[in-house]
């Protein structure tokens, strides 16, 4: 097992002013962070991987897409197009930066609503699209971990039953899922048996606590959950993800109104350790 932590505390945009931070989060005990791409280019998260090199951080990727012009599920094919090349372009920036998984809301417009539930024709233009992305990762050596999100960000996969499903429809090996403890909190009658119903699709996991906080102070189930990651053989990263006020942006796409932690050091200085303590109890 991996310990990773999410820069999006902080910014969707990590550069070389980031270094102290990140060298902080590594004598904390991280194993690596997990990346946002956003906008840059290849050449530029190859530096950025470099940078992590000499840290000594491993790193994974997250990425969003808000736009309902490059919508992968859209009607219009030429929208669809254009889904597929950031898609495209977001997959060859983790292959630069060094990270092997690239997970998030990658299979809808994250935020965009048609007034009703996923219809049979959304879902089969998302299996065409993530056959497409899922052969450019192929070539790059990245896999896709595709993320439930809860029915206030997204319409189209909110619970494991339906993104496994969905993994199975689409049917590609660099397509697989991610499983987030905090939209499982939201939409899972029981997230435990969510997980480990679905843990044969499941190439990553989000920890994150109910109100997005620090993880160990909500109402998260941390001891069954850990046990269940624990007990299931998954040996991968549980990578943190929190988010506060700092971002306006991000704060508006995340509803984050308020500060949930005293500092940003809290949340990872005492995340890693209830992971660390969870996961030890777990075995």
């Amino acid at each position: 097992m991996k310990i990773g932590f999410c820069m999006f505390l902080w910014t969707t945009n990590v550069t070389g002013k980031h270094e102290a931070l990140l060298r902080d989060i590594k004598a904390t005990g991280y194993d690596g962070v997990e990346i946002p791409i956003f906008e840059g280019s290849p050449d530029g998260y190859r530096r950025l991987g470099d940078m992590l090199d000499r840290i000594g951080l491993e790193r994974t990727a997250v990425s969003a897409m808000g736009d309902p012009a490059m919508n992968l599920i859209g009607a219009d094919a030429a929208t669809r197009r254009r889904g597929i090349e950031y898609m495209k372009w977001a997959i060859d920036c983790a292959a630069a930066l060094g990270a092997p998984f690239l997970s998030g809301p990658l299979h809808s417009t994250l935020g965009h609503f048609s007034g009703s539930g996923p219809t049979a024709a959304e879902l089969k233009r998302s299996v065409s699209s993530q056959r497409a992305i899922g052969d450019h990762a192929a070539k790059k050596g990245v896999t896709i971990g595709l993320e439930a999100l809860n029915r206030f960000e997204c319409y189209l996969l909110n619970t494991m039953a339906d993104l496994s499903a969905h993994i199975d429809a689409v049917g590609h090996p660099n397509i697989k899922a991610m499983y987030d403890t905090f939209h499982a909190n939201i939409e899972e009658a029981d997230p435990i048996g969510a997980y480990a119903k679905h843990v044969r699709n499941i190439v990553h996991v989000h920890i994150s606590e109910n109100d997005r906080g620090v993880p160990g102070r909500g109402n998260i189930p941390w001891k069954e959950t850990f046990s269940a990651i624990r007990g299931s053989g998954y040996d991968g990263w549980l990578t943190i993800e929190a988010f506060g006020r700092g971002l306006k942006d991000l704060a508006a796409a995340t509803k984050v109104w308020r500060d949930f932690a005293e500092s940003p050091e809290a949340v990872y200085r005492d995340g890693f350790r209830h992971i660390e303590a969870g996961w030890r109890k777990a075995g």
